[in-house]
């Protein structure tokens, strides 16, 4: 146990007030001596360091910033102290006054300047990884004995087999909602029958493969961003590359193919699970008969529909793999960083889905699948 620190003014005529300060300064003994020596009556001429014995740095710094507000001399300190107060008292910079903040114009185009670079930036490093992944796979095709089946059937259970509970139930939900909606709509015209019809087209062509695309991209495309991020944190992908393994074949192509194949599988069953829950509430609410509703179906909605459908749903099982995917590579640093990307991953795969969905829409009717 140290020396309490303490100190003590003294008046003298010749030379003024002389602050004198005893013990050992350091962090365990300087705590009360702060508020005393901020609260002096008058200022010191000198500060005397003769009766002090072991100083640390928040001494040194108690005694440096003393001398500094006070302008006054330090001396009989001794030497290693000296070289600590020094040292202490160069890092002394003072206040540091605060940047004048622009105005809200110079900020929203800065926000929108650094938007649009972030978005390119995406976009280029996103095409980059497109194409490690292109490269990967004609490599793969010239020595297919290095495709992983192992790992591409488990990625299938967890895509597909394990979403087939939450997409049923949404699916399910989706359809009754559609069916209700559309019935208290079109029953101010005397039209309910043809509920059946949207219920058809809007599940089969749009909001089957739209929503389960949504749907994966927030439980796997997440999980695919925070998977291959925390392992590039603890180093298992520099691990792999040292020992000759590809990362974009050993992690990135299981993935990919497991969604892309998937998604086709998933978003027919969710179509099929919706007309299934429209086909309930038409039967409750409206009492059109099971049958009669499947009959209407088979009438009323195009087979262009179902391709229209079957199209996309590979395309966006790609979006939302390549998104995952290429955020969960660009982990750096830290574990915050993990859930900072698998954020980005599920915004990202969301809104070029959506953004996709209505190019198709476009595309679809130009060329006569309206």
């Amino acid at each position: 146990m140290g020396v309490p620190a303490d100190f003590s003014v003294e008046q003298r005529s010749d030379a003024g007030a002389v602050l004198r300060f005893t013990g050992d300064l350091d962090i365990a003994t300087i705590g009360p001596l702060d508020k005393r020596l901020k609260s002096l009556d008058q200022s010191p001429a000198l500060i005397d360091m003769t009766d002090v014995g072991h100083i640390d740095t928040v001494g040194a710094w108690i005694v440096h910033r003393l001398a500094r507000d006070h302008n006054c001399k330090i001396v009989n300190l001794s030497e290693s102290g000296g070289r600590l107060v020094e040292a202490v008292g160069k890092s002394d910079v003072g206040e540091v006054d605060a940047p004048p903040r622009p105005d809200i114009v110079t900020r929203a185009v800065g926000g929108i300047g650094e938007g649009v670079m972030l978005a390119l930036t995406s976009m280029v490093g996103m095409l980059s990884f497109f194409g490690a992944i292109v490269r990967a796979v004609l490599s793969l095709a010239v020595h297919p004995r290095r495709i992983r089946w192992a790992a591409i059937i488990r990625h299938f259970e967890l895509v597909g087999a394990s979403a087939l509970g939450i997409v049923g139930l949404m699916s399910f939900l989706i359809g009754i909602v559609i069916a209700q909606q559309g019935a208290v709509q079109l029953r101010q015209f005397g039209a309910e029958v043809f509920t059946v019809n949207l219920v058809g087209r809007l599940t089969i062509r749009e909001l089957g493969v739209l929503m389960t695309a949504i749907m994966v991209a927030g439980r796997s495309g997440s999980a695919f961003a925070a998977q291959i991020g925390t392992m590039k944190l603890t180093e298992e992908v520099d691990a792999m590359r040292t020992i000759g393994v590809s990362p974009v074949e050993a992690l990135v192509l299981p993935r990919v193919a497991a969604a892309v194949l998937m998604m086709p599988l998933l978003g027919f069953y969710s179509m099929i699970v919706a007309m299934v829950g429209g086909a309930f509430l038409c039967w409750i609410v409206l009492e059109i008969p099971v049958a009669t509703f499947i009959v209407r179906i088979q009438e009323v909605v195009p087979i262009t529909d179902f391709y229209v459908g079957m199209v996309k749903a590979p395309v966006f099982g790609l979006i939302i793999a390549l998104a995952g995917c290429y955020q969960g590579m660009q982990v750096r640093g830290n574990a915050e960083e993990v859930g900072a990307r698998t954020t980005a991953a599920v915004v990202q795969a969301i809104f070029m889905v959506i953004v996709l969905d209505a190019f198709f829409a476009v595309f679809f009717t130009e060329i006569g699948w309206g």
